[in-house]
């Protein structure tokens, strides 16, 4: 019997499910990556996305081949090309793992064709600590408030333990066809964007491994003190790693727990990620509804002109966005909580739509992915789970003063930002936001909110 491994965002050979139970397979394996961005659920790629797809096959290419098998390559609906790769391999099971959000309509009707054509069809646990669906309320409803969730999911049983890599596999007699990798165009044509990438981000499951080995050894101690901080290099950079599976949660949880450090903020922090993935697994449209439907009706600018394209451009005048904002253009990352700031600035002083934020860091992050994006614009918007409440806006002025008091983040990434005007009043956008969020709310508790953090 041949198996055909089906591989989506698990770019990685350790703690492999699916390619763990086709190792022993005597028919051999194929193993497979498809870029499908046609079918039904699938959201295409933003630009920096794309860039670490490309270096990331690549990396996995070369580790595949170091076990004995070649990584096969093509593009189109998966639908279509997975029986394909079956018929042109002469596999008889496909396995894959599984994936949470919208997509996983497509995956259950194709396991369910493929099936009734007698293919064998096994799916397995995907890059999530829990299984989402198995941590639910008494109601047996999704969680909407973080804390709950994770008292819920430290509760139970702990995440399984990861699976080590196969020592060898063997490679299927027949390999189908493969595309080549430059063919897909996945690189981006501006090439300034592109070496500011390259020079921030090494893709790649050993990458992955190195970094989480330097984050444990040499900055876990100081991470909850100093992870507000971005000026420093307490955090452990393995968002863009986690988003593309080039490293699982399940391993990464297990070795923070056996470093000999305290790792519970850290581990939280895998949590939010792991809250965000349950919630979409529930509510599967996340980029384009908010979860509050109450929200719908607010009153965001229809036409945000050229204050959009300052945000963007990093060009607005408060010193910690623009930092914020420039650090995203050139490395395809932000801190985090530049992340809030900046987008709190958007959706409230600007009452720029959210989904307007969203898009633009789906287009320009590393690592955004389908549930972890949308799930955090709509948490400082305040129609998510768990959401910042409404009047929570907060201050980029006071903000850069806690949070980068020697300056030295802004000095970095926008010096000249703190000579540039200011192109909105906070004071005033403030009050604008809060009679806008009162409006939706029917009169509620907009004017006794506390005031700007």
């Amino acid at each position: 019997m041949t198996t055909l491994v089906w591989l989506r965002d698990d770019l990685r050979t350790a703690d492999h499910p699916a390619l763990a139970a086709a190792a022993d397979d005597p028919g051999g394996v194929v193993v497979a990556y498809v870029l499908d961005e046609e079918s039904p659920g699938v959201r295409p790629l933003g630009g920096a996305a794309r860039w670490w797809l490309h270096h990331s096959l690549l990396a996995l290419g070369e580790r595949l081949a170091e076990l004995g098998v070649p990584l096969v390559l093509r593009r189109g609906a998966a639908a279509r090309v997975i029986p394909e790769l079956l018929a042109e391999s002469g596999a008889s099971r496909v396995l894959w793992n599984r994936r949470y959000g919208a997509e996983r309509a497509g995956d259950a009707a194709l396991k369910a064709t493929l099936r009734e054509r007698g293919i064998a069809t096994h799916s397995f646990p995907g890059g999530v600590l829990f299984e989402p669906g198995s941590v639910v309320t008494g109601q047996g409803t999704a969680y909407r408030v973080y804390s709950a969730f994770w008292r819920a999911c430290l509760a139970g049983p702990p995440p399984a333990a990861p699976l080590p890599a196969p020592a060898a596999l063997t490679a299927a007699e027949t390999q189908p066809r493969s595309d080549e990798l430059t063919d897909w165009a996945l690189l981006p044509t501006r090439p300034d964007w592109a070496g500011g990438l390259a020079a921030r981000w090494v893709p790649g499951e050993a990458a992955a491994e190195a970094g989480l080995e330097r984050f444990l050894t040499e900055r876990a101690e100081r991470y909850a003190a100093e992870r507000d901080f971005p000026d420093t290099e307490s955090g452990s950079e393995l968002s863009p790693h986690l988003r593309w599976g080039e490293v699982s949660p399940r391993t990464v949880w297990h070795r923070a727990l056996s470093a000999g450090v305290d790792a519970g903020m850290f581990l939280s922090e895998l949590g939010w990620r792991e809250f965000a993935w349950h919630t979409a697994f529930h509510a599967q449209d996340l980029h384009r509804c908010g979860l509050n439907a109450q929200f719908d009706a607010f009153p965001w600018r229809t036409e945000p002109g050229f204050e959009l394209a300052a945000w963007q451009r990093g060009e607005t005048g408060f010193p910690l966005v623009d930092a914020g904002m420039r650090e995203l253009w050139a490395t395809g990352f932000m801190h985090n909580r530049v992340r809030m700031v900046a987008a709190s600035f958007l959706t409230k002083n600007l009452l720029i739509d959210w989904r307007v934020g969203e898009a633009w860091f789906w287009d320009t992050l590393v690592d955004a992915d389908a549930a972890s994006n949308p799930f955090n614009w709509q948490w400082v918007a305040g129609c998510g789970a768990d959401a910042a409440p409404y009047f929570r806006i907060f201050n980029p002025l006071t903000q850069q003063q806690r949070f980068d008091p020697a300056g030295g983040y802004v000095a970095r990434w926008a010096p000249e930002s703190l000579l540039t005007p200011e192109i909105v009043d906070l004071r005033a956008s403030r009050a604008r936001a809060l009679a806008a969020y009162d409006q939706v709310r029917g009169g509620g508790q907009a004017a006794a909110g506390p005031s700007a953090s």
